[in-house]
């Protein structure tokens, strides 16, 4: 009678230490620590930063794996658990990972990525920040008023008479150069000038080219009061970003998603280009530029 009371008092003990571990665990989510990925560039690693601090601020122990690569690769370390969630932009999810057409409505975009990456991939897209990651052509606010342009269609009216600066894959990419051909009728240049993407800017302030291959969030378009054309055609799909979550890992961590959530109204276009900017123009840290940000919009403390 002994033996049976000790063998259930340590079977007891054993499942007490069970639920224990389990309920420190979040069930089988990533633990009580969540990783928050990013891709390699510089928007990326500010708003992986951002989502960091805002999630350390809620309580959460957040460890960081930042600029982690390009698309694929994040992608990956999220389905395989590597990662508990990253920043990604709409048109990217739709055009890159689900490899469906282009679609040029936000609702429309966010809510087919939003369905299929729970339905493929266990997945949970996030709230979508107002800030559109689009591609874009812009111009010197000085050049656009002199040849009154601002829209896509105007530059192509006048295409013949300007030379377009952007990174070499423009050139062939479907929603480059060809996209634009295919959208809004064929048109030549005067000429195409090919640079590494760090130079696109500096090529254009410096008269080298009439219009630049842009980012709707680049910094430089702020700093440098530039003007983005309207892409009255629609050629380019959005690219609103927002957090994606793996579905257990939010399951376990409810709290994510009021933190996160909590920030995505407040980035704008014009607020990512100032922030873009202190980092590829001031030379400023992204996690500095992430956690001033957060600050001043009391987020976190100080």
């Amino acid at each position: 009678m002994k033996l049976l009371r000790r063998w259930l008092t340590y079977a007891l003990a054993t499942l007490l230490m069970a639920i224990a571990v389990v309920a420190c665990t979040g069930g089988g989510g990533s633990g009580t620590t969540i990783t928050v990925g990013s891709k390699d560039f510089t928007e990326q690693l500010v708003l992986g930063e951002m989502y960091a601090l805002v999630l350390e601020e809620a309580g959460l122990t957040v460890s960081r794996s930042l600029n982690l690569g390009g698309t694929p690769v994040a992608q990956a370390a999220l389905e395989s658990g590597d990662i508990d969630l990253y920043p990604e932009y709409t048109g990217t999810g739709l055009l890159t990972v689900l490899k469906e057409p282009v679609n040029t409505d936000p609702a429309a975009v966010y809510e087919t990525v939003s369905s299929q990456y729970l339905e493929q991939f266990d997945l949970v897209w996030l709230d979508p920040a107002p800030m559109n990651n689009t591609q874009a052509l812009a111009m010197t606010r000085s050049r656009a008023t002199e040849l009154n342009i601002t829209t896509i269609s105007d530059l192509v009216a006048q295409a013949s008479a300007l030379t377009l600066i952007g990174p070499p894959e423009f050139e062939v990419r479907e929603d480059g150069l060809l996209g634009l051909k295919t959208t809004y009728g064929d048109f030549a240049l005067k000429a195409y000038k090919a640079v590494d993407a760090g130079l696109r800017y500096k090529g254009l302030v410096d008269g080298e080219a009439d219009v630049v291959v842009a980012f709707g969030t680049d910094g430089e378009i702020s700093a440098f009061d530039l003007v983005v054309l309207e892409d009255d055609k629609g050629l380019f799909p959005p690219y609103q970003v927002a957090p994606v979550v793996r579905q257990d890992t939010l399951e376990a961590n409810p709290a994510i998603a009021d933190a996160l959530n909590a920030l995505a109204p407040l980035l704008t276009d014009e607020v990512m280009q100032g922030l873009n900017y202190a980092v590829s123009g001031e030379q400023q840290e992204p996690a500095a530029v992430a956690r001033t940000f957060l600050q001043e919009q009391g987020l976190v403390g100080a």
